[in-house]
Parts: structure tokens; C-alpha cells; sequence
């Protein structure tokens, strides 16, 4: 498969089953009017942000090349970001939280290749470059907010899902494109705006990832610093609003300690956010994603664990004691007192590891069909199996080449012929392998001898539980690509002929050619031909204003009429104001 990225230190590390996400940037698709919202949009947020964002985010823009002047090219951002320990991919719009998740925990920002349209300037529902080079990069330059965004990702792509987060974000994946596509009916925006609601109100309980994209959404996208009295912002989603980051700071947006309660506050991604939260500094950020993480499966684990991977109906891992590691897809769990396990049972592919790494012999080749243990300790015998020295062992009658009957507290019974066992380094058995083996719990049969040889995970409780597989290379496929796709906007002649007007004023900027006869016969055509196009007329005044050409004055009246539409009137104003101080 051919790569869409550069392979460097960073991105180098990424496992082979997120490449599939990685698009390539499509720079030569970008309008000329693309540039010059870019443009606009960069020069009010930094003559605004300068004001009210985190010191870290203008010197993080220098750190991290993104230029006010140009959308940024992914290759000169990775060239510069690897200095600071990070990368950057193009990807086509919102991608699976997991996958995005797991793209952080590498110490890679996937960016939206997409750019914003005119029409959702201050504010697009769907991700796109400026959200995501202009309003995630500068920050990661600080050095504890970057270890922050890491460790979230980290632990983030352990999060559990349920099956209802999936046709979430379907759905929000294309309510998104549909409303930053002009093309797009009302029609087919109303209907995916009732199914996003719905399924918004019929969520049931919140799952792991649920719950840890809100605390992602209310800290990384839409989280301030500082005092409740007087808050900074650092989340891209402000960042890279302009829009949003003025409305913020209003008082009618109420502003709340940032605590582990955010974890059960939802967002609605396509409108201005109601509330927000204000963290003291980013090592709190640390503080309150730890809390979490304590109250996850991952580091739980137990029958709760094992019930929320089978709920999820997707790839999952549980750990045992020992740390083996079974990663398969879970669909049956023999519950014992005490939130403890007796039984488990994957179906399908099931791949086994220790420390993170696949056993030899134990792929999804050999264990195709699933795989199912008992766990926990034998029935009047105090010392676990996996603390048993070969002397225990024997003993007890676990030895290779002996037919032995194994009754567990929780009532399963195993009998077969031991023919070996699987150690870890330190000599830990992490696993026993019977022939001619039985097992049974009360009148059901779980295995029989003619299902083949059969591998007894050894460990007394389950000590861990999260979403993917222990090896990332364990599985071929571990997370889909979406198959809606975003829209590639079909520009009519006419906006072609207007692009070309951008081009040619966005020239007279690059190379100081400006004349006044070329301003005017550009101004007369724009006049004729496109009367509401605001953001030309604004360029052009910007360059009659430094050259002091006498057409400024008729192009700031025009301006200053166009202002009655109340669509551009802060828009304009805004423009204005940058040029005039």
C-alpha cells in the first residue's frame, strides 16, 4: 500500500493498521479563496488570541511553522514539528475516536485535510486544516501540555466502547460534511441533524469512550486556563474559531471548575458550546485524566471489565495475573462471587501475548476458531497455580505427561493430559496446554477432547480489560475506515473566474506588484459580477491602503455598504479594524 506520509522517528512508529486513515494532503486542491480564508482567519486570530490565549500559543505558532500567510503543507510541518518530538498526517475528516486516540498516544496530530468554505468562517461543523494545524499544533509546543495530550491518547485508545458509539459518530462524521458542503439540500442536513439528536437521547449509559471524549472535548477542544474570573484559552476548538473564541469569553457562557464531572457532560459538536471549564494549569489536566483512568476496565478489570468488552462487540484485551494477555472479540463471561470471573470465552480470531507482545505459537492462525479459559484458584488449595514453584506443581499433581482432573472454587472442571506449559522470563507459567482435554461447568461443555488440543490460561483474576488487541501486530485490521467520505465540492464556472480574481490580487501581494489600474479593473469586475463577495474586496483595500492609491476610499465605501448585510457585517468590521490600527 502506498504511503499518503513520510516515514520519520516519529511517524516510523506508527502500527501498520492506522496507515489505512492517512490521506494525502490534496495542497494543489485548495482555492485561491481557501488561501485568503486562511489568511483572514489566522491575522484576526492572532491579533485577537494574542490577547486571550495561553502565552504558549503564539510563540507555539512560530515552533510548530504555521505561517499566517499560507495553509500549511504537511511536509514542512513534520520537518519542523519532529523537533519537538511530534509528527502530522492528513486525514479525511473526523476519523474512529480510537483511532484518533491512538494517533496521539504516538505523538501524531491527524489534521483534517479539508478547509473551511466562506460561508462557515468563524465556525465549520466539520474538522478541517485551520481547526487542526492552527489550533492543536502551536499549543503542543508546551512541553506539559504535550505530555498531557500523549498520556490522553494513551490511555483513551485502552477506552471502551459501546456499540451505539460507533453509529454516533457515523452520524455526526456525516451531519459534519453535509453542513460545510454548499452543495448540500436542506433536506438531507435536516435528516441527519434528527438522526445525530436521536441517537444523542437514546445513548443509555455512557460508555468508557463516551465519557473520555467529553473530558478530550471540554479539555483539548474547548478547555480554558487560568481563573474562572479570567480565563486563557488553549483548546483548539476556540483556537481556531473566530467565532467562538470572542463569544467565549462572554458572560452569558458560563464558566466552571474543570473536575472529573466533565467526564458525564455531552457536547453538541455543531453548535457554539453553552458552558465550559477552566482548568488551574496543564498539570491538572494530568491530575483529572489519572482519576479517570482509575475508574476505567483498564486498570479495574474484573466481570465488569469482561461484560463492557462483550458489550462492545468489538476487539478487545483482558490481562490476567500472570500478564498474559488475551485479545480476541468477547462474547461470553461465567461470572463468580465477588466480581471475579470464571470463565471466559472469545469467538472468532483471538491472538495471545505477554507484556504486550504475542507468544509464539499463539496468533489468530492458531487460535482462529476463539479461546476459552477458566481463571482463578482450585477448589481447596490455597496457593494459586501461577505462584506454584515445578516442586508445588507436582505436588499437586499438574506435571507434563499426567492425566489430571482440575475442579476450580467456581465450579469448572477441567480434565485432561498436561503436555506442556508456557513461562514467562522470570519462569511465571503463564499457560498449560492439556490433550484429550474436557471442560465443563454444571451440565454445560465448554471444550471436548475432539476439538483438538486445548490451552488453559493461567491466572487468579482479571486484572485488566480495554479496547484493541495487547500486540498491535497481532491483527491485521483492528478498525474500519468510514465509507462516507467528504464531499469535494463541484465549483461552478463562474466561482472558478472569481478564483482566478483571488489569484491575481493574492500575486500583486506575494511579489509587491500592485497596481492602481490593475485594483480597479479588478474592482469594477468584482462589482459586476460578484457583489457579495466581501473578503476580495477587503484584500484589495488592504493593498490601496498600503500603496495609498486613491481607490481606497471607493473601495472602503463599498465595504462599508456591503456591512448592511448583517452576514458580513463583523466580518467586515473585524477586516477593517486589522488594516486601520
Amino acid at each position: 500500500m502506498e504511503l499518503h506520509f513520510e516515514l520519520n522517528e516519529v511517524t516510523k512508529k506508527l502500527p501498520k493498521h492506522l496507515h489505512k486513515f492517512v490521506v494525502k494532503q490534496p495542497y494543489e486542491e485548495y482555492t485561491s479563496q481557501n488561501q485568503a480564508v486562511w489568511r483572514y482567519v489566522m491575522r484576526m486570530n492572532v491579533d485577537y488570541l494574542s490577547k486571550v490565549a495561553h502565552k504558549s500559543y503564539i510563540p507555539g505558532l512560530e515552533k510548530t511553522g504555521i505561517s499566517t500567510e499560507n495553509i500549511p503543507k504537511m511536509e514542512g510541518m513534520n520537518r519542523i514539528l519532529k523537533e519537538i518530538g511530534w509528527a502530522a498526517v492528513s486525514v479525511d475528516g473526523f476519523i474512529p475516536p480510537n483511532a484518533f486516540m491512538e494517533f496521539q498516544a504516538y505523538n501524531v496530530l491527524v489534521i483534517a485535510s479539508d478547509m473551511r468554505t466562506i460561508n462557515h468562517i468563524e465556525y465549520t461543523p466539520a474538522p478541517d486544516i485551520i481547526h487542526e494545524a492552527a489550533g492543536h499544533a502551536p499549543i503542543i509546543a508546551n512541553p506539559e501540555y504535550s505530555e498531557y495530550l500523549r498520556r490522553f491518547g494513551e490511555i483513551g485508545s485502552k477506552a471502551i466502547s459501546s456499540a451505539k458509539d460507533y453509529e454516533m459518530y457515523e452520524a455526526i462524521r456525516l451531519l459534519s460534511i453535509l453542513k460545510e458542503n454548499p452543495n448540500s439540500s436542506e433536506k438531507e442536513i435536516n435528516e441527519a441533524q434528527e438522526q445525530v439528536e436521536w441517537l444523542q437521547n437514546n445513548m443509555g449509559e455512557l460508555s468508557e469512550m463516551a465519557m473520555i471524549r467529553n473530558l478530550h472535548w471540554w479539555t483539548v477542544e474547548y478547555g480554558l486556563i487560568g481563573t474562572l474570573e479570567n480565563p486563557k484559552i488553549y483548546g483548539a476548538g476556540l483556537l481556531s474559531s473566530i467565532g467562538e473564541s470572542a463569544w467565549c469569553m462572554q458572560d452569558e457562557v458560563k464558566k466552571m471548575p474543570y473536575s472529573i464531572d466533565a467526564a458525564t457532560i455531552n457536547f453538541d459538536i455543531t453548535k457554539p458550546q453553552p458552558q465550559l471549564f477552566v482548568t488551574p494549569d496543564f498539570a491538572y489536566l494530568s491530575l483529572v485524566l489519572d482519576e479517570f483512568a482509575n475508574t476505567m476496565a483498564l486498570r479495574k478489570g474484573g466481570l465488569n471489565g469482561i461484560k463492557k468488552l462483550i458489550d462492545s462487540k468489538g476487539l478487545g484485551t483482558i490481562e490476567l495475573t500472570t500478564g498474559i494477555q488475551i485479545s480476541g472479540n468477547f462474547d461470553k463471561v461465567i461470572p463468580f462471587k465477588n466480581n471475579k470471573v470464571a470463565y471466559f470465552q472469545t469467538v472468532g480470531e483471538t491472538a495471545l501475548a505477554n507484556r504486550d507482545k504475542e507468544l509464539i505459537g499463539h496468533g489468530i492462525s492458531t487460535h482462529k476458531n476463539g479461546f476459552g479459559s477458566p481463571i482463578g484458584k482450585l477448589k481447596g488449595i490455597n496457593l494459586p497455580i501461577e505462584d506454584m514453584s515445578p516442586r508445588d506443581l507436582k505436588a499437586y499433581g499438574i506435571y507434563e505427561g499426567e492425566f489430571m482432573t482440575l475442579e476450580f472454587e467456581s465450579g469448572i472442571i477441567l480434565k485432561g493430559k498436561a503436555i506442556t506449559g508456557t513461562r514467562d522470563l522470570r519462569g511465571k507459567i503463564l499457560m498449560i496446554t492439556f490433550d484429550e482435554c474436557t471442560v465443563t461447568y454444571k451440565d454445560e461443555v465448554l471444550f471436548q477432547p475432539d476439538w483438538g488440543l486445548y490451552d488453559m490460561a493461567v491466572g487468579k483474576e482479571v486484572v485488566s480489560a480495554y479496547a484493541g488487541a495487547a500486540d498491535v501486530a497481532s491483527f491485521l485490521d483492528t478498525s474500519k475506515v468510514s465509507e462516507t467520505k467528504t464531499h469535494k465540492i463541484t465549483y461552478s464556472e463562474t466561482a472558478k473566474k472569481l478564483y482566478v480574481l483571488y489569484d491575481e490580487v493574492r500575486e500583486m501581494r506575494e511579489t509587491n506588484s500592485a497596481t492602481e489600474d490593475k485594483i480597479e479593473a479588478i474592482f469594477h469586475q468584482l462589482k459586476k459580477e460578484y457583489s457579495e463577495d466581501w473578503l476580495l474586496l477587503l484584500e484589495m483595500y488592504e493593498l490601496a491602503l498600503e500603496n495609498n492609491f486613491a481607490i481606497k476610499n471607493e473601495l472602503l465605501n463599498t465595504l462599508e455598504a456591503l456591512k448592511s448585510n448583517k452576514s458580513y457585517t463583523k466580518l467586515i468590521e473585524n477586516g477593517l479594524n486589522l488594516h486601520l490600527n
